[in-house]
């Protein structure tokens, strides 16, 4: 009885610094709660980097705190490692005795976090279904339709939401991953999103890893260095080997002895291991094993032979040291290490049973191995795990390096052979990876046609649940399985499997092995319609990966084998003729009529439509003539063969440029835009895919030419709302863009606020990599800063430049659009500090980027178009009463300003009627005509009730310019 060694779980000597380097990170994470926290600890393989972080629970309980692990392994795919500890932790709380209404704050908090979209989660964390008292039907291909990397993006938003929506002040969170090392790049995005989210508060993170297996060029590193470039300070915990002290105080309890009496054997194992924790408790259960440490029951009282022991020969390597161990154990017992070691780090007792069929273990292998702290079992579950990775690396060590391979093969089989059909799901990973690594012995075609059906069952199951990352390692084994007349003798696998991992590998982003994938399919497939998935794929993955013109080129060419030729060169009378037809198909077409029409059924057309979609988001940079006519080709296919959700993408297209067209067809564009809305809800439902894609063009080029500019901000909110839960985090930041421009430069928000919102979303947008969000927003957050009239400096906070070293980036790289911007932002400030001739210099460098780009002017405006026209006719009219040589320039800029703005406010007075009358007021001063004073306060009553503050102070202050001129004090 007394014979064994007992080791407490929680071995814990020799810390106390690195604790309290954690604890005070979880002291600030919990009581001030600002901004997420985190930690790495790095250390050599056993040296108790684990069991320092697993300290934390017992304050982290104090503080009624959430304690979240996970652990990822060299043999367990990665991508779904987090997913398994959110999993463990709502199985945990849906297991507890606590009453439904004890969580019910958390999931108001994820309600609100992620709303609808957290169905999407359900696959991946079946445990939160039940948390949430959801019973809805997961929709399995909806990954399938979004395109691109978008689930990727969508997976990890969702993942920092609900994250965030767990941890608040009642309950702050302690995340932990083990071995980051292993960690896959989804994984460390998510940290990364997790450390940069201003929305995330009372949370720390701490990560584990090998600090002897991570580089500056591994991925880790480079995701670390990120987190640094963002501005997160993060710390470093170097655990290393305990002190001889710290070994002896460790021994004393072990053994129940003085410290006195411990210090000789204390220092030969501290020698002996290098004071490694791990190694220390090895060598102790093995020198207890071989009864050199044994029980004296005459003494009662441990003895050890400390002459044996300091003779005693061993490796100083832990792995090696306890494979020495597990090869002095019976046959029996190491057959069944070797067998669980093939297993994985997470086994139950079914899997067991079934491998060791044929093989004698004994029938108490499982609780011998629990005794002998070589596993441990997780609860009632039934699961066992091992005790430590290096327990596992040892028991494999067991099986002879050459015989590796066939051993995981006659694993893989044997699974095989005694697993029924109706189970097969249920072990179709344990006999995958198994198969797999012996796949070099295998060299019958049969049998490889068999191995590539079940990697292609394995990876279409986890792509349903959108672990990409594993199913492109399962589907291109699959594919490398097959024999180069597969196309001829297995064609339906064959196509299968490229299908499923050209899917897998756009949604991973791996455009350049996808581009590879294609050429086979798209020359050996039989059919054009076998080609079709492939092709979609593949113009997904150009289109995300900036190669436009091979995209549009792609598309051509599929859309002319669907029997839609678009034409190549564009001339001034095809483009006539294409507007005449798309005009042609809408006469008589009431809105009614349009949402009447039926549904879009024919199979051709609908794939038509869907290129025609990806062609859209191509061409409308790189070609604005053939994005016009893509669009209108959408529409008329709408009209002559029914409606799909990508019609109303169309109709919205159609109506942003009806807005912006020389001949001014605003009516005619509202009405689109009602058309696309209506159409979106009645096709998609009021949470489409295609929302942030409508929003932005209905409210953002359309509505602001008759609804109020204040409507619209609500709904860009909503849409980047809508655009992060479903992956599209692209139009996402293009919706807050334009509701930070639209609520700036248009309504005249409150400009503190609204820099410090745009400062975290400047952030957000870097976080993602969208670049132009990122530095649109920054324009705007800086021109917040020097209407308030403060030397800051955003540029340098996000970019490491000032601004006239953005405005050279832009013009040096061509970037237009971004250039506009910043010219109009400047122009802008300018003017409303009164810097006139700054103010004159940007309107001249807009006026000619405008001039090379007045192309592009047609796909669309957004209302920053209205202010800029309002401040170039003030600047004009400014320049134009001090009767210099351009006199005539600037009253010609004036005038046509002042005939926009009348236009503009015949369709939608609230927003236009104040700046007309201002404007006229202005031109009435330089005309001297004494309409000038009932115009201004005509403008000041106007701004007044229309909520435009701003402008009302501005109309103040040009009458007061003009009282003073008549000298009328």
């Amino acid at each position: 009885i007394h014979s064994r060694l007992k080791f407490r779980k929680d071995l814990f000597y020799g810390r106390q610094v690195q604790m309290s380097m954690i604890l005070h990170l979880l002291q600030s994470s919990t009581m001030l709660g600002d901004q997420p926290m985190m930690a790495l600890i790095a250390g050599y393989p056993g040296t108790g980097k684990s069991t320092l972080v697993n300290q934390v629970k017992k304050p982290l309980a104090d503080k009624n705190g959430f304690f979240i692990e996970g652990k990822f392994d060299v043999s367990v795919r990665p991508d779904k490692v987090l997913a398994s500890a959110l999993d463990s932790f709502f199985a945990s709380i849906n297991a507890s005795n606590a009453g439904q209404n004890t969580y019910m704050s958390m999931r108001w908090r994820i309600n609100d976090a992620v709303g609808s979209g957290v169905s999407c989660l359900f696959d991946v964390i079946p445990s939160l279904r039940k948390f949430m008292n959801d019973s809805t039907e997961v929709d399995r291909t909806e990954g399938r339709n979004i395109g691109g990397n978008l689930m990727g993006q969508r997976l990890k938003y969702m993942f920092c939401k609900l994250i965030g929506a767990i941890s608040c002040r009642s309950t702050p969170l302690v995340l932990v991953l083990d071995d980051l090392q292993w960690a896959d790049k989804m994984t460390l995005g998510v940290i990364r999103m997790l450390m940069i989210d201003p929305d995330i508060h009372y949370f720390l993170f701490l990560g584990c890893y090998r600090e002897n297996e991570v580089n500056e060029s591994h991925m880790l590193s480079a995701n670390l260095n990120d987190i640094r470039e963002q501005g997160i300070n993060f710390m470093t915990i170097k655990v290393g080997a305990i002190e001889k002290e710290s070994v002896n105080a460790l021994i004393s309890d072990v053994l129940c002895l003085p410290p006195s009496l411990c210090r000789p054997l204390s220092t030969v194992v501290h020698q002996k291991t290098g004071g490694i924790i791990m190694f220390v408790r090895r060598l102790l259960i093995s020198l207890n094993d071989e009864g050199l440490v044994w029980y004296s029951l005459s003494s009662h009282r441990w003895m050890f032979d400390l002459r044996k022991i300091e003779v005693k020969e061993m490796s100083e390597d832990v792995v090696k040291h306890m494979t020495e161990h597990m090869s002095r154990l019976p046959k029996k017992m190491q057959m069944g290490l070797k067998l669980c070691a093939c297993l994985g780090p997470k086994f139950d007792t079914a899997i067991v049973e079934k491998v060791q069929r044929g093989a004698n273990i004994g029938d108490n292998f499982l609780e011998s191995c629990v005794d002998d702290g070589f596993l441990q079992i997780k609860g009632d579950s039934g699961f066992y795990t091992w005790a430590h990775d290096q327990v596992q690396q040892a028991a494999y060590e067991l099986i002879p390096l050459q015989q590796r391979g066939k051993f995981h093969l006659l694993i893989g089989s044997r699974l095989f052979l005694s697993t029924s059909s109706s189970e097969i799901d249920k072990f179709i990973f344990y006999i995958v990876d198994n198969m797999n690594r012996g796949v070099t012995l295998v060299d019958n075609p049969q049998q490889k046609y068999e191995m590539a059906e079940l990697n292609l069952r394995a990876g279409e199951k986890i792509l349903e649940r959108h672990s990409f990352q594993s199913s492109v390692k399962y589907l291109m084994a699959g594919i490398a399985l097959l024999e180069n007349d597969s196309w001829e003798k297995k064609y339906g696998l064959t196509i299968r499997l490229h299908d499923a991992a050209s899917e897998a590998l756009c949604a991973t982003g791996d455009f350049p092995k996808l581009t590879a994938l294609a050429e086979k399919p798209l020359i050996y497939a039989r059919c054009f319609q076998d080609k079709l998935n492939i092709y979609n794929n593949l113009v997904r993955a150009l289109s995300s990966s900036g190669e436009h013109e091979e995209c549009i080129s792609r598309c051509v060419s599929v859309l002319s084998q669907l029997g839609e030729f678009l034409p190549k060169n564009i001339t001034p009378d095809i483009y006539r003729e294409e507007v005449a037809k798309v005009k042609q198909a809408l006469i008589g077409q009431s809105k009614q009529d349009l949402l009447s029409l039926p549904v879009m059924t024919e199979a051709k057309k609908l794939t038509a439509m869907r290129f025609l979609n990806h062609m859209l988001i191509a061409t409308y940079s790189t070609n604005p003539p053939l994005n016009l006519l893509v669009v209108f080709r959408m529409v008329r296919m709408t009209v002559d063969f029914g409606v799909c959700n990508i019609s109303a993408v169309g109709f919205a297209c159609y109506g942003a440029w009806l807005a912006s067209s020389p001949n001014d067809e605003y009516e005619g564009a509202f009405t689109m835009g009602r058309v696309a809305s209506d159409l979106m809800k009645k096709l998609c439902g009021a949470e489409a895919e295609i929302l942030p894609r409508i929003y932005l063009l209905v409210y953002g080029m359309i509505n602001i030419y008759k609804e109020p500019w204040q409507a619209s901000l609500c709904k860009h909110s909503e849409a980047f709302d809508a655009g992060m839960i479903s992956g599209d985090t692209e139009y996402a930041l293009s919706n807050i863009t334009l509701y930070y421009m639209l609520s700036l430069f248009n309504c005249g928000s409150n400009l503190k606020e609204t820099s410090q919102s745009l400062h975290k979303f400047v952030k957000r947008a870097l976080q993602y990599q969208h670049q132009t969000a990122a530095r649109t927003l920054a324009i705007s957050e800086q021109m917040a800063y020097d209407l308030m009239g403060l030397k800051k400096n955003c540029y340098e906070a996000h970019f490491g430049l000032d601004e006239e070293a953005l405005k050279n980036f832009f013009v040096r790289n061509k970037l237009a659009n971004m250039s506009r911007n910043l010219y109009q932002k400047i122009k802008y400030v300018t003017y409303m500090c009164g810097d006139m001739d700054a103010a004159a210099k940007h309107y001249d460098l807009q006026e000619k980027l405008n001039a090379n780009c007045s192309v592009q002017a047609t796909t669309g405006r957004t209302s920053f178009f209205f202010i800029s026209t309002f401040i170039d006719g003030l600047i004009g009219l400014y320049f134009a009463r001090k009767h210099r040589e351009d006199e005539a320039k600037w009253t010609h800029v004036a005038e046509k300003a002042i005939e926009l703005m009348k236009k503009w406010t015949d369709s939608s007075s609230w927003n236009c009627a104040n700046k007309s009358y201002l404007l006229q007021a202005e031109y009435f001063f330089l005309k001297n005509d004494e309409r000038a004073y009932a115009c201004y306060r005509a403008s000041i009553t106007k701004a007044r009730e229309h909520k435009f503050n701003h402008e009302e102070g501005l109309a103040h202050e040009k009458l007061a310019t003009y009282l003073l001129y008549k000298n009328q004090h």
